[in-house]
């Protein structure tokens, strides 16, 4: 141990992390727990030390223990998932991660850490369990567990938008959707990418049957392999006999939202299913054909994701048959409005209000935000001004914080002239960009790459919008 360390400082450290640790000897029995995991385990560790751990867990089979396991092997065992009875009769379900602690080449014990999984298993599998339920008795999956089926998804008309870009990946996906290969979205969070997805599957033949979406950044690795490829009784401890979602899904689609976050092995496992169409549920033997098509998605750019080691370069070889690109909304401003009418429109509905529009300033406004939380931020936006607004145009005073603080310290000042806005919302819109546009060009001495940055949009947009707008570079 380094000098400036001792064992007590150690145990101390030890107390204050948010995980479970225990120490056994190289027999089994208990020579340290710290407050967490006798919180989770309700156990009572004065009474504990020195016991053996199959007596402080007399529901744990010793072939069962990974503490154990580890003491017998000698080899670590990683993100290990474990369900358990406590000796007060409270199911536990945790990752483990168990080291065997050597000295030299003798075993003096192993140590555990243990991450407290127990609220996520069951509700991911009460979720699974009526998703089951339901598309076993009624062909079609619930409405609200994640499942969404034709009646309740999006179209693709429901994908409102102008820029050609992002028309071109409309009509490839349309393209996409009356075939069944697997599909490749990139898009950064909130651009809509389960939106897209769930238009290709209600414009494919499987569109009478489930679509489910999972995100893979929401569970630990392990968990998520039980979710999507099902679990047999005996396969870990605690196990017991649960379709996943492949098999829940088959027919239907799977879409496997930030498939960047999954661990690398579960990709392989992934891959697999891919190319043979088959699964096999968690400590089974038998493999399930299952028929699923699956469109995943990614919120960082895949071939990053490759270099940073974050996605699988033969998966993405497989996945990359079609990739579409979800351009950001700050790459295609012309869609604001738009959006603005549509989400007032939609809310509106929902709230019996009336708002007809917002000001003038506060579409200059939105014409010049970032846009970092892309459509569905500004999405939130507008459900916030719905609510709260008093009479029927929404006012820069009715914006969240933020935007409100962009606005006195970012965004121009100089509202639009009566006469342009005269001309309608979309023209005068027109003319109050092209004049930013020019403004900008001016400054940067008709430089497009200072114009883009100045403008914070990228050069190749802003080249785009020179063309459209027909302003000479």
């Amino acid at each position: 141990m380094h000098p400036l360390l001792n064992l007590e400082q150690v145990k101390i450290m030890l107390e204050y992390i948010s995980d479970g640790v225990q120490i056994v000897d190289n027999r089994g029995h208990l020579i340290y727990c710290n407050r967490n995991s006798a919180l989770l385990d309700d156990i009572n560790i004065e009474e504990s030390i020195g016991k053996h751990i199959t007596e402080i867990y007399p529901s744990l089979k010793e072939e069962e223990s990974t503490l154990l396991q580890v003491l017998q092997t000698r080899m670590p065992i990683l993100n290990r998932e474990q369900t358990y009875r406590t000796y007060r009769g409270k199911n536990i379900a945790t990752i483990n991660t168990t080291l065997p602690i050597m000295n030299e080449d003798q075993i003096e014990g192993a140590i555990e850490i243990s991450r407290n999984i127990t609220t996520y298993k069951e509700l991911t599998e009460k979720v699974i369990d009526l998703q089951s339920k339901f598309i076993g008795e009624t062909g079609e999956p619930p409405v609200n567990t994640g499942v969404k089926t034709t009646s309740d998804g999006y179209r693709f008309e429901d994908i409102i938008t102008t820029h050609a870009e992002f028309n071109r990946v409309k009509a490839v996906a349309m393209k996409a959707a009356a075939t069944d290969i697997a599909v490749l979205i990139y898009g950064e969070t909130g651009t809509g990418k389960e939106l897209l997805t769930q238009a290709i599957h209600n414009s494919s033949k499987r569109k009478n049957h489930p679509f489910i979406a999972q995100n893979c950044a929401a569970l630990p690795g392990s968990l998520l392999e039980g979710i999507l490829f099902g679990t047999v009784k005996g396969g870990f401890t605690g196990a017991v006999d649960r379709p996943g979602l492949f098999e829940l899904a088959d027919t239907g689609t799977l879409f496997l939202d930030e498939i960047n976050s999954m661990p690398q092995e579960l990709q392989a496992k992934l891959l697999r299913v891919l190319q043979d169409g088959k699964i096999r549920r968690i400590g089974d033997t038998r493999e399930r054909k299952v028929d699923v098509r699956i469109i995943a998605a990614t919120n960082i750019e895949p071939n990053l994701a490759i270099d940073l080691g974050l996605i699988r370069r033969d998966l993405y070889y497989r996945l990359n048959t079609v990739t579409l690109w979800i351009p950001k909304l700050s790459d295609r401003k012309e869609d604001i409005p738009l959006l603005t009418q549509f989400f007032i429109k939609k809310y509106n509905g929902l709230l019996y209000r009336g708002i007809k529009s917002v000001s003038q300033e506060v579409m200059r406004l939105f014409l010049e935000y970032p846009w970092d939380g892309n459509v569905r931020e500004l999405e939130h936006v507008i459900e916030g001004a719905v609510n709260f607004v008093d009479g029927d145009i929404i006012q820069v005073a009715d914006l969240p914080y933020n935007l409100k603080q962009f606005y006195h310290t970012k965004a121009p000042k100089a509202p639009l002239s009566h006469a342009d806005a005269s001309l309608g919302l979309v023209k005068a819109l027109e003319i109050a960009e092209a004049e930013l546009i020019k403004d900008a060009m001016a400054k940067a001495n008709g430089n497009t790459t200072l114009a883009a940055k100045a403008l914070k949009v990228p050069r190749q947009t802003l080249q785009y919008r020179l063309k459209k707008l027909n302003i000479e570079e």
